[in-house]
């Protein structure tokens, strides 16, 4: 299976490391930037997902993501913002290299926008 949707709206997403172009080394130790079939560059975010609880709940550790994107969010997402993923998919994978496995999810997304400000919680009484 591939490319399976997936709803995030539970998770506060937060970028660590700003979009930037995706790059890989090419035959001769170059960087250069990937693209799809189409030829349009594909762009990388890291994000910190962690999940939404309710007043006086503690949430369960949070874990990093890295985020392949299918268009350029711009330069508007900096490092702490809090993002939402537009259209967002993942794929399990599982390589075997040098005779060793490696396993995990790819995820990919559309795009990104700015999450909603939360709302206030309610002051208590005092």
């Amino acid at each position: 299976m591939r490319d399976i949707p997936v709803n995030l709206g539970g998770y506060k997403l937060t970028v660590v490391e700003p979009p930037a172009p995706k790059m890989r080394e090419d035959a001769n130790g170059a960087q250069i930037p990937v693209t799809d079939r189409d030829g349009a560059t594909q762009f990388t975010v890291s994000l910190f997902a962690k999940l939404r609880v309710k007043p006086g709940e503690k949430a369960p550790k949070g874990e990093e993501i890295k985020v392949t994107l299918g268009t350029d969010p711009g330069p508007e997402f900096g490092e702490d913002a809090r993002v939402e993923l537009i259209d967002a998919r993942v794929t399990p994978y599982q390589m075997e290299t040098a005779g060793r496995v490696n396993a995990g999810l790819a995820w990919r997304a559309m795009g990104l926008k700015h999450a909603p400000a939360p709302a206030p919680r309610p002051q208590g009484d005092k």
